[in-house]
């Protein structure tokens, strides 16, 4: 079916309305593409080309994870996802299963070499947060120095996490993140700018996170409270 009747055909965006339109207009242009439809392909393209970017992150940090499975580390690179000759990032993944008798965890640390001319841009950030949340969807669990990002997790948990990305990976679907349960101090220079751009920020208590839930709606984080009270007042 091309398209539906709307109106009784004469409500203005009916399709069979249009078709009429741009026959009884006698001109070839009238049957072309106009700017804004251009403009959606473009749009419809790079969202999918993006999707497609972001699955094969989530595989590439699958297999990482099968790699390094008990401890062990593993390298891979990403391919910008138009360039795809070009080398985007190399990243390095290290899971260290600690047993003592006083602590037992699984640590994991997520290191992130960008090439000079992505560093810094939306899609840097885009793709480190694929890796983050393929590894611990938890996104407020993971604490950031520089380049690198680190979580702790129970004994195991990652191995049960490569259960869950097997699935997601064999039915080609994004996992979703988890978001945080506290409403965090940051500054607001900063909170602003992240919030437009997608970006993460660093909190008081020293949580990296990506501000885009409804703070009202949330319990304030004790250890950004704490903080808080102990800034000079201004």
């Amino acid at each position: 079916m091309a398209g539906l009747a709307k109106g009784d055909h004469k409500d203005a965006d009916d399709f069979y309305a249009k078709v009429g339109r741009a026959d009884d207009s006698g001109t070839i242009a009238a049957w072309l593409p106009a700017a804004e439809d251009t403009l959606l392909l473009k749009q419809e393209t790079a969202a999918r080309l993006l999707t497609e970017w972001e699955i094969g992150l989530q595989k590439q940090t699958f297999d990482a994870l099968t790699a390094v499975q008990g401890s062990g580390r593993h390298s891979f690179d990403v391919r910008h996802p138009i360039k795809v000759d070009d080398t985007f990032a190399r990243i390095d993944l290290e899971l260290n299963a600690v047993r003592e008798p006083d602590y037992e965890a699984d640590e994991i640390l997520v290191s992130v070499v960008t090439e000079t001319p992505q560093r810094g841009t939306n899609l840097e950030w885009r793709m480190v947060l694929r890796i983050l949340i393929s590894l611990s969807p938890p996104e407020q669990g993971w604490d950031r120095h520089r380049d690198d990002y680190s979580n702790i997790a129970a004994p195991g948990e990652f191995a049960e996490r490569m259960t869950e990305l097997a699935e997601l990976v064999d039915r080609a679907e994004l996992g979703e993140s988890i978001a945080g349960t506290h409403a965090h101090y940051a500054h607001n220079i900063h909170l602003a700018g992240s919030t437009v751009e997608g970006t993460g920020v660093r909190a008081l208590c020293g949580v990296f996170f990506v501000p885009r839930q409804d703070h009202s709606t949330l319990p304030s984080c004790p250890s950004c409270s704490r903080e808080y009270e102990r800034l000079p007042a201004s």
